[in-house]
């Protein structure tokens, strides 16, 4: 039941409403006929003209060369444009299956229905997913992100990581050991450290995944409001379904994707926020049709509404929807422009509500978010490869040594008969068989499992030492760096490709005006008048509590508060009338709500001169100029768009005259100019001058107009503003004949705030051969201007836009060649692979929009017109099933733009970003790592090799998807050029030893098998060879992994130059694998041969030429030829170095003391074999004396390729880094200074980013509220909350 107060606020709002029906002055069209007549043409377009086209390209689809409809005829890209908003065309074009509309699949299926109120209707379908398994066919509103569920936990687990070769090797090792007859150790010997490795991986996967399941429980969690039976309940997000009417109200965020039914604001606008989807803070407005929020203005209507929405099935794209609303017997149209998207945050707007269309899975966002993939490092897919390779030849060997097994027990028998009694239950053929076994068993360890767990706790070290790092604490907001994953450490120093979001990664998304000229004067930061001080009385227009500025020029104060000059009047005004900001007073403050940071600019540098923007209602403007209060009456505003480049309002003055205030880009304005003078002149050159400093730039004019050219341009606008066909062409035309015989007042200049440090790590990743690639989904104008901010794009490049590409397509689509060897086109395709150093003669950058993208990759997206027939050839193949073409530009593609220095993709999706990276992976093979911190950006981080989440205000996807947490861009340069590079060093010099003294000490196992009878006895007790890779040389190759530093990280930084190494795999790859093994066999040569040979007719003093003594020289020698290679190595000593080294001979000599002693043997014979063998064999000079002539000998080869290498002059890359830091010992990294840009086209920057639309709801009122409203204790469809006073987006309300 509702209280009373509920119903006399309903009461109120069908009256307001019904008042607002005289005011709406948009025509009403039943939009449904046109979409019929729009599909049916399609249609039409689709299926015919096969003669015509079959003189072109007989085997191409039908569609392609059909004269376009829209265009009038003639042969070109028959596909469909965009449709304009609110229009059904829509429908015939935007496909989501097929990239080309032709045979069963010419039309999208438009077989989503959506019954408000009706959930019933809904449960009742399915849909198959897997054999004859069925789910319903609209999802619920619960997400889940998490991998495991209690019970899938341990099989899934379990299965992922038994696809790493080692553990198979390890079970089948451990198999084999269960057999008595071959076995060397009992098999829970190896269980026990299998299972602490697979523990430990296992634990750690479940510890990121319990963060996913309480990241899904607190969202499924969050509460909401839906109506349910005749009123609304407060209820969780996963409660909602399908056809659910859900009530939001500010701040809150959008549950699922809903079409707006109303709002409390006036013709039903709603503004939304989107930072938390792709970090953007400028806000979007919606809007309701007309019909519902005429009608829907109780809870009763609410729960009668019974319409009915037809629409696409869910899919990826972000900013497109099309569908239709049935209701009463009519049909409406439905956009993009009515769908509130999930993950959308209410802003200025007190309630809403929504028909929910797509929920839980089925939403947007989460179509764009991906699946979560299971990454492997490089190094790790190399090991995969690499246990096969060494399995592999263990098998060989083992099987060569039971075959000679197999002999030698044949001659032996045949030469000694008497001893055939030994012998008569086996066969050579049988011995050969054990055998075989035994050496595979015997040689297992040569994979050692210890290794595996030293490496996870070396990768969880590492990733403590990022997490640890007050380098990269951002202590204003208390954000420490955070490494998420632990396993891909040393893939931080292999990066070659950095995929990077624009708006909350690269920049604030906060706007602050630096400078202007006016009249030929330039004022701002660095132009000498920042210092002076204002004579006279203080200002007085400063009681409106304005923001703190960054402009400030006391000069342009003085000049603006003396009035003598019209030109700055002009201009000052120009500022304050000229825009689409709303304002509302709270206390004595004024508080500016902005479609655009830009706008909001504008209007606060104006407020800190002495024109205050007061106040505006549909018709007039309120503005203070120094104090003097003045309401200017507007006649008309002429809307911005990104065609037109500017937008211009029309007003008349209090003294009745009637003046164009006109704001917009450089190369619009100047054109549109009445004269060319010497203000006009020196402001091109100031223009010039900001674009330098990469400021984003407007030019101001103006001019009056008399009273016959108004009224006979009022006429025909208003004519024109009430056509049903191309009613924006004609307007334009009106438009474009007013904003002539300008009169230039001046330029400003605006700065797009970078984050900390941004051109710096750009320019530092530059010089370590990373190249960054910039995906965004704003325009092209900001992001290049970010770009030549940041230093991604510099003056000398040549800037390869989609004209171009396609040119250079096209020519490779002919030659059907390899791009990158055109040398008219590109640069060679070896520049990726070469030094930093080495340049292509030119550089050049890419900039390409996500339209142009799906035309040439075809990625399900809407195909828009494009003259040329590549395009054409293009989707026929791919639509009759050759993917080879596809293939062929896609790899075209990615050659052009990884030649280029920098790449930046405008108006990309979601998707789109992640198949940009695919793509590099795909056919460069290059390790990709994304950075972003928005939920558009997810699916990207979960494609690339390496996943970055900025930690900044605006939501936490993006982190909760990364393996890595950071709070600025700027810290990128330190993950990568120091952790990433030292882990990276670190793991390969872990794996070079580890494999090298695995190699040196136990494959004199093989060559012992040679002088035994290839009996596969142990050469050593089986206590050395269980602690051998435990405690003797274990913990110094630890501390390599833990602590090894080539340079320290301030030279890291100051020579980026060295983070090459990693991309060029030099420090672990097949090569060095090979050289480690020769380097492993030959000290085990070494040490075996030279102790045979002093051993042969025994020496020294003591009686020490038996088996036991013999095992322990042969070990010792090879125990001590380790430790010296890599003390020879360790490029960084420290305490703990040292201590590991001393640590490994003090645990060699006290186990060897403790497992070999008397009362050991005593105790256990069977166990402790040899008895006293260490205290004999060590203490005889002689047996010193071999092992240390082993260890010079196996220690010389090491320093004589070390002295070759010095002589000879083949210094490493860290050779030459300090060569180069001993001749310059200035830094090498320094931000060169802007060149003058010559060129005037690549000058235009312009500042204006806000949406189009925004003044035409003010010419029609309907984001205004009377006065009245005001103060009115109720406010529209919202009983309990307090109005808003304006209701144009601001980001700071």
């Amino acid at each position: 039941m509702r209280s009373n107060r509920e119903r006399r606020h309903f009461s109120e709002n069908r009256t307001k409403r019904s008042d607002q029906r005289n005011d709406y002055r948009g025509p009403r069209v039943n939009v449904g006929f046109y979409i019929s007549r729009v599909v049916k043409r399609s249609k039409f377009v689709c299926g015919s003209r096969e003669d015509a086209h079959s003189q072109l390209c007989p085997e191409e689809c039908p569609f392609c060369m059909v004269p376009c409809p829209r265009r009038g005829g003639g042969p070109g890209f028959g596909m469909l444009e965009h449709p304009d908003p609110g229009s059904g065309a829509g429908m015939a074009a935007q496909d989501p299956a097929s990239d080309c509309l032709c045979g069963k699949q010419q039309l999208p299926a438009f077989t989503w229905e959506v019954r408000a109120n009706d959930r019933n209707y809904h449960m009742q379908f399915k849909k198959k997913f897997a054999f004859c398994l069925t789910k319903k066919k609209y999802a619920g509103n619960a997400i889940k992100t998490a991998k495991y569920n209690i019970f899938t936990f341990l099989p899934l687990n379990l299965y992922e990581q038994f696809h790493r070769m080692a553990n198979v090797y390890f079970v089948f090792v451990m198999l084999l050991q269960t057999i008595p007859e071959i076995s060397t150790l009992p098999w829970y010997t190896l269980l026990f450290p299998l299972s602490c490795l697979l523990t430990i991986r296992g634990l750690r996967d479940l510890i990121d995944d319990i963060g996913r399941h309480q990241s899904d429980r607190n969202i499924n969690s969050r509460p909401c409001e839906i109506l349910s039976g005749k009123s609304f309940h407060w209820q969780k997000w996963r409660d909602i379904c399908v056809g659910d009417i859900v009530r939001l109200r500010k701040e809150s965020f959008v549950p699922a994707d809903m079409l707006l039914l109303c709002s409390s604001e006036p013709s039903s606008l709603c503004y939304v926020e989107t930072a938390d989807i792709d970090g953007e803070t400028n806000l979007k407005f919606r809007q309701a049709l007309l019909v519902t929020h005429q009608e829907l203005v109780s809870e009763e209507s609410m729960a009668a509404f019974d319409g009915r929405v037809t629409c696409e099935e869910p899919n990826s794209r972000m900013h497109s929807f099309t569908g239709t609303l049935e209701w009463r017997g009519e049909t409406y149209s439905l956009d993009s422009e009515r769908i509130l998207l999930r993950g959308c945050k209410l802003r200025n707007t007190d309630v809403c509500y929504g028909l929910v269309i797509y929920a839980g899975f089925d939403s947007k966002i989460m179509r764009n978010c991906g699946n979560i993939k299971r990454k492997k490092t490089k190094l790790d897919r190399m090991m995969d490869r690499l246990v096969i390779i060494i399995f592999v030849v263990l098998l060989v060997t083992s099987l060569c040594l039971a075959v000679a097994s197999g002999f030698w027990a044949r001659m032996f028998q045949e030469k000694h008969s008497y001893l055939s009694a030994f012998y008569k239950h086996t066969t050579p053929a049988q011995q050969a068989f054990f055998n075989f076994w035994g050496f595979t068993i015997l040689l297992s360890i040569i994979i050692p499992m210890s290794m595996y767990i030293t490496l996870e706790f070396i990768y969880l070290v590492n990733s403590f030492f990022i997490n640890w790092d007050l380098e990269m604490y951002y202590a204003v907001k208390d954000i420490p760096a955070k490494a998420r994953s632990t396993s891909l450490n040393d893939q931080l120093g292999q990066i070659e490709y950095i995929f990077s979001d624009k708006t909350g990664t690269l920049t604030q998304n906060v706007m602050s005006f630096k400078k202007c000229c006016i009249n030929g004067t330039i004022y701002g930061a660095g132009t000498g008048h920042e210092d002076k001080q204002p004579s006279g009385s203080g200002l007085t227009w400063s009681h409106h509590g304005e923001k703190k500025l960054d402009f400030c020029d006391t000069t342009l104060l003085e000049a603006a508060r003396r009035d003598s000059d019209p030109v700055l009047r002009e201009f000052l005004r120009l500022l304050a009338l000229c825009h689409t900001v709303m304002v509302e007073e709270k206390g004595d403050q004024l508080v500016y709500q902005a479609a655009s940071p830009d706008e909001e600019a504008l209007v606060l540098a104006a407020r800190s001169l002495g024109y205050i923007f007061l106040a505006r209602t549909q018709d007039t403007i309120t503005i203070s100029e120094l104090g003097m209060k003045r309401t200017y009456k507007v006649l008309a505003m002429l809307d911005f768009n990104s065609d037109r480049k500017r937008m211009s309002v029309l007003v008349r003055d209090p003294q009745g005259t009637i003046r164009l205030y006109t704001k917009g880009a450089d190369t619009v304005i100047l054109e549109r100019l009445q004269k060319r003078g010497p203000n006009e002149t020196f402001t091109e050159m100031a223009l010039d001058r900001f674009a330098e400093e990469t400021l984003r730039t407007l030019c101001l004019a103006s001019k009056e107009v008399s009273e016959a050219e108004y009224s006979a341009w009022s006429r025909r606008h208003h004519k024109a503003s009430v056509l049903l066909q191309d009613r924006a062409r004609e307007l334009d035309k009106l438009y474009e004949e007013m904003e002539q015989n300008l009169q230039l007042l001046g330029a400003t200049a605006i700065e797009d705030k970078l984050q900390d440090g941004v051109p710096e790590t750009i320019q530092l990743l530059k010089l370590g051969n990373i190249k960054v690639w910039v995906l965004t989904g704003d325009k092209q104008e900001t992001a290049m201007n970010i770009g030549y901010a940041c230093k991604l794009l510099t003056d000398d490049m040549e800037i390869l836009e989609e004209e171009e590409i396609s040119e250079i397509l096209k020519a490779h689509w002919v030659s059907n060649n390899n791009l990158s060897r055109s040398s008219e086109a590109l640069c060679s395709s070896r520049l990726s692979q070469q030094h930093p150093e080495v340049l292509c003669h030119k550089k050049r950058a890419l900039i390409i929009s996500g339209d142009f993208l799906d035309k040439i990759l075809h990625t399900g997206e809407v195909l828009k017109e494009k003259k040329g027939r590549l395009w054409q050839r293009l989707a026929c193949c791919r639509a009759t099933g050759s993917q080879e073409p596809g293939s062929l530009v896609e790899k075209a593609f990615v050659d052009l733009a990884t030649s280029c220095q920098a790449v930046i993709c405008c108006r990309v999706t979601p998707k789109q970003k992640a198949l940009i990276v695919q793509l590099v992976k795909k056919h460069k093979a290059a390790i990709t790592l994304a950075i972003g911190d928005g939920a558009n950006d997810v699916n990207m981080i979960k494609t690339a090799d390496i996943g970055v989440g900025i930690s900044g205000l605006e939501g936490m996807q993006a982190v909760q998807c990364s393996d890595y947490a950071l709070a600025q861009f700027s810290y990128l340069q330190r993950l990568l050029l120091v952790h990433g590079r030292w882990a990276y060093l670190r793991i390969c010099k872990f794996l070079r030893y580890f494999f090298y003294k695995t190699f040196a000490g136990l494959m004199a196992q093989v060559w012992f098998a040679f002088h035994s009878g290839f009996t596969a006895q142990p050469l050593y007790e089986g206590w050395f060879l269980a602690l051998y890779n435990i405690f003797y040389t274990a913990y110094p190759v630890l501390s390599m992994g833990l602590l090894e530093q080539d340079v320290s990280a301030k030279k890291s930084l100051e020579f980026p130059e060295l983070y090459v190494i990693g991309q060029q795999d030099e420090l672990f790859n097949y090569r060095v694998f090979s050289i480690t093994l020769l380097q492993g066999v030959s000290t085990s040569l070494a040490s075996f041969y030279i102790a045979l040979w002093a051993f042969e007719d025994r020496v020294g003093s003591k009686v020490v030429g038996d088996y036991e003594s013999f095992a322990i020289t042969v070990a010792t020698s090879a125990l001590l030829s380790v430790l010296m290679e890599v003390i020879l190595d360790t490029k960084f000593w420290t305490v703990l170095s040292f201590l590991m080294v001393t640590a490994s001979l003090l645990l060699f000599c006290f186990f060897s003391f403790l497992t070999q002693s008397i009362d050991a043997f005593r105790i256990a014979p069977t166990i402790f074999r040899f008895p006293d063998a260490s205290l004999n064999a060590l203490t005889d000079p002689y047996v010193l004396l071999v092992v240390l002539l082993s260890l010079v000998v196996n220690t010389i080869p090491s320093l004589t390729v070390r002295l070759y290498c010095t002589i000879m002059g083949k210094t490493t890359i860290q050779q030459k880094i300090c060569l180069k830091t001993r001749r310059e010992p200035e830094p090498s990294v320094e931000l060169c200074a802007h060149v003058l840009r010559g060129s005037f086209h690549r000058r235009s920057r312009y500042a204006f980013s806000h949406q189009e639309g925004y003044a035409g709801l003010i010419t029609r009122g309907d984001s205004l509220r009377a006065r009245a409203t005001h103060r009115a204790p109720q406010t529209l469809l919202c009983p309990e909350m307090t109005p808003a006073l304006s209701s144009l987006p601001s980001p700071s309300a």
